[in-house]
């Protein structure tokens, strides 16, 4: 019964973050049909635990009726409570802010490293290095970085947003002086009043290896707040950071409106 109980809140689970648009907030949409798997195995195993339980079940069949009864709702209820008691939450400045202003660097290659609380984080630069060997990396960013070289305007999607920020931070010379265009949700430099940092929360494969991944901006006419949703324009240099030891790319610019803010705010890899 525990394990038709368990296999039926998964399925159910599965069927309520389906339904309520939120299971992008958790993986990649690209790997959506993985949770449709998920969720037809768990519904096939449930129905298989529950004939076993029915057989071995040793009671008059008024009382297994008045059981089944009592504990059908509770099963289908239970998931969906667990679903909206665990607030599903946008992240946001406030999760920049709360990992900490410091981007640990990772030696050699990704703005990436180990918070505060113990869980591996990604800042500035996605890091796609762990899924492949050197050399398949190497030509992948390659092959990556063919498809956008060139010297007209590169206008950054929802699409290709973790694609090009990567390659951006990898080839910064190829994209220096290059008019740049993007949206993206504004975190204050706490060090520095003059400079924006305009980032999207974005998931390679899951939650676990998201990140917050963008642009340090410098220039412009307005000011904007934290978590304010801006389009910009402008033309990336290469630069020295005092405060992160490192060269970065760097927007300065030329053009930025407020926008509203995406109906799905996070960005995804599409390999």
């Amino acid at each position: 019964m525990i394990r038709f109980l368990i296999l039926a809140g998964y399925f159910e689970l599965g069927m309520y973050l389906q339904l309520s648009g939120k299971l992008d907030h958790y993986i990649n949409n690209h790997y959506s049909y993985l949770a449709y798997i998920s969720m037809a195995l768990s519904f096939i195993l449930a129905i298989v635990q529950l004939i076993v339980w029915m057989k071995q079940l040793k009671v008059p069949s008024h009382l297994s009726s008045r059981l089944a009864k009592f504990l059908s709702p509770v099963i289908l209820v239970l998931p969906v409570f667990v679903g909206l008691l665990v607030p599903t939450v946008s992240l946001d400045s406030t999760t920049v802010s709360a990992k900490g202003y410091h981007f640990p660097l990772a030696a050699g290659s990704a703005n990436s490293g180990t918070s505060s609380d113990g869980t591996r984080v990604q800042y500035l630069k996605p890091d796609t290095s762990l899924y492949f060997t050197k050399s398949a990396y190497n030509k992948e960013m390659q092959s990556s970085l063919k498809r956008y070289r060139g010297k007209g305007k590169l206008t950054i999607t929802t699409q290709n947003y973790m694609e090009v920020m990567e390659i951006i931070y990898l080839f910064p010379e190829e994209f220096k002086n290059r008019e740049i265009e993007y949206v993206g949700f504004v975190y204050n430099d706490p060090k520095n009043k003059n400079s924006q940092f305009l980032f999207r929360f974005g998931i390679i494969h899951c939650i676990a290896d998201s990140g917050v991944y963008g642009l340090l901006t410098k220039g412009g006419s307005a000011h904007y707040h934290n978590n304010d949703w801006v389009k910009v324009s402008g033309k990336i240099s290469v630069e020295y950071n005092q405060e992160l030891k490192q060269t970065l790319p760097v927007l300065h610019i030329d053009k930025s409106s407020a926008t509203a803010k995406p109906k799905n705010p996070y960005v995804y890899r599409v390999f």
